[in-house]
């Protein structure tokens, strides 16, 4: 089986990350395809029908009850007073939908009835709480910046912090409506600044950079990963989808880069530390940058590998083996996060835009793949899923001859933990052996010893008197002879 043929389960055409009604920009499998700006508009074309067929259905419940009841007055009467209020209902609904943050901007907005000033004016638990550091620091950064466009700066912050304000009363609204309700911000934001403000495109950027990144810092504890939502759901499920998957080597997935390679095996450590880094981010902007640091240290790690530039077809396969063993926390979450609430802009053009749709594909691949991506065997397949065995090192005439080193390496180096494995079993068995043969023996030499004691029995006999020492002073008794006397002899 040669590499190239196994490209055809990951290949994925650079025209396939493009919006799919042709815009040009970069598009998103949360928005079906598209981009942001075409999804949006997709979005509010069906939400405008479905408001006009709410409105064609109520027209033709008012003609039948016209018709019913024609005959009374006070009928009549009554199904006007239903129709109002069923026309009322319509309305508060469709406002409460429609209605955007450019109304922020008109003078209408301004203009509120009493009891609106005076929920204006309560203070709100978000603004009186005890913020963070990170929160704090994030709001004087916002402050400094803003002061270097002097009036704009100061529209600009007090339109954002009315952006804020209404965020905290729309918290029971779906996640989808608060993703509208701050993309419609940012585009407000943006136009005003075009078209009324004049400012320069690249300012507009950094003031957008800004923006997001203060607005999202307050509402990341209520926007990320909702209650609401089955993000929590999703994220437990690409997690045990990836621990399924441990088995899938890189050889599988056509990995062009050497991990033999020192500097090649820092790159993916350095490519899995920015992919798992991404959950401690609270800016979208900030998550999109880590993205972006994990994908170019994949193009360098293949780079060094290959001393050549890394293509397409090189990089997707190694993003998805990058995420296969990282298994980076909350990914679906992040991935939402970001869809929901990040500059658009950024999603739709750029290399910020480009990495992301790469890392949506990703997981798109790892939430379908089967044993037809990976070129196996559907048999061989299920038993890899179901833990029953794993891949084996491949003989080396079947090796192609532009396989990489590191994919030999780690089949040798599987072999050889096989290899382990199969000579720790057999050791744990011959000592459990030896154990059992040591019991036995114990155990027989004890019965030994009891069947000697009791064939020759021990007989102790009390000890003789013992003799008194030849110093002794009672010699008599002990009839010994007197001690000899020195004798002096002259000479």
């Amino acid at each position: 089986m040669s590499l190239k043929s196994e490209r055809r389960g990951i290949h994925v055409d650079q025209s396939e990350l493009l919006c799919k009604k042709g815009c040009g920009y970069y598009g998103n499998p949360a928005w079906q395809g598209f981009c942001s700006k075409c999804w949006r508009e997709e979005y509010h074309r069906a939400r405008q029908k479905q408001i006009q067929e709410d409105w064609e259905l109520a027209e033709r419940l008012q003609r039948e009850e016209e018709e019913a009841f024609a005959s009374s007055q006070s009928s009549q009467g009554a199904q006007s007073l239903t129709f109002s209020k069923f026309e009322e209902k319509k309305t508060n609904e469709k406002t409460r939908k429609v209605t955007t943050v450019k109304k922020f901007f008109s003078a209408s907005s301004r203009v509120a009835s009493k009891k609106e000033n005076q929920e204006a004016k309560a203070p709100s638990p978000s603004i009186n709480r005890q913020t963070s550091i990170e929160t704090d620091r994030v709001s004087k950064e916002f402050i400094e910046f803003l002061k270097t466009f002097h009036k704009t700066g100061q529209e600009i912050y007090k339109q954002t912090k009315m952006f804020l304000e209404t965020m905290h009363y729309k918290r029971d609204l779906s996640i989808e409506e608060q993703s509208e309700c701050t993309q419609d911000f940012y585009q407000s934001v943006t136009e005003r600044m075009q078209t009324r403000g004049k400012v320069p495109p690249e300012k507009v950027e950094k003031i957008m950079d800004q923006i997001e990144k203060y607005i999202m810092t307050r509402l990341y504890k209520y926007v990320f990963c909702p209650e609401t939502t089955d993000d929590e759901k999703k994220d437990l499920a690409i997690q045990k989808r990836i621990r399924a998957l441990h088995w899938v080597t890189p050889q599988m997935l056509c990995v062009p880069v050497n991990e033999e390679i020192s500097e090649v095996s820092d790159m993916v450590v350095k490519a899995i530390t920015d992919i798992i880094e991404m959950d401690s981010k609270r800016v979208p902007r900030d998550k999109l940058a880590c993205i972006t640091k994990c994908s170019k240290h994949i193009f360098n790690a293949i780079k060094i590998t290959k001393n050549e530039p890394a293509s397409a077809d090189d990089f997707l396969p190694t993003l998805i083996y990058i995420v296969l063993k990282g298994n980076p926390p909350r990914l679906q979450s992040n991935i939402q996060y970001i869809t929901r609430f990040c500059n658009p802009s950024r999603l739709m053009t750029g290399e910020d835009g480009y990495y992301f749709t790469n890392l949506c594909c990703a997981v798109a691949f790892i939430e379908k793949l089967d044993a037809q991506s990976l070129n196996l065997s559907q048999e061989d397949f299920d038993r890899y899923m179901s833990g029953q065995t794993s891949p084996r090192k491949q003989e080396s005439e079947n090796w192609s001859p532009d396989a990489c080193l590191g994919v030999k390496q780690m089949y040798k180096n599987l072999d050889l933990l096989s290899q382990l494995n199969e000579r720790q079993e057999r050791i744990m068995s011959e000592a459990k052996k030896l154990e059992k043969d040591l019991i036995e023996w114990t155990d027989g030499i004890a019965k030994e010893v009891q069947d000697i004691v009791e064939k020759y029995p021990l007989e102790i006999k009390p000890p003789n008197q013992s003799l008194a020492a030849i110093d002794s002073e009672n010699v008599e008794n002990d009839k010994l002879p007197p001690p000899l006397q020195p004798q002096v002899y002259a000479g």
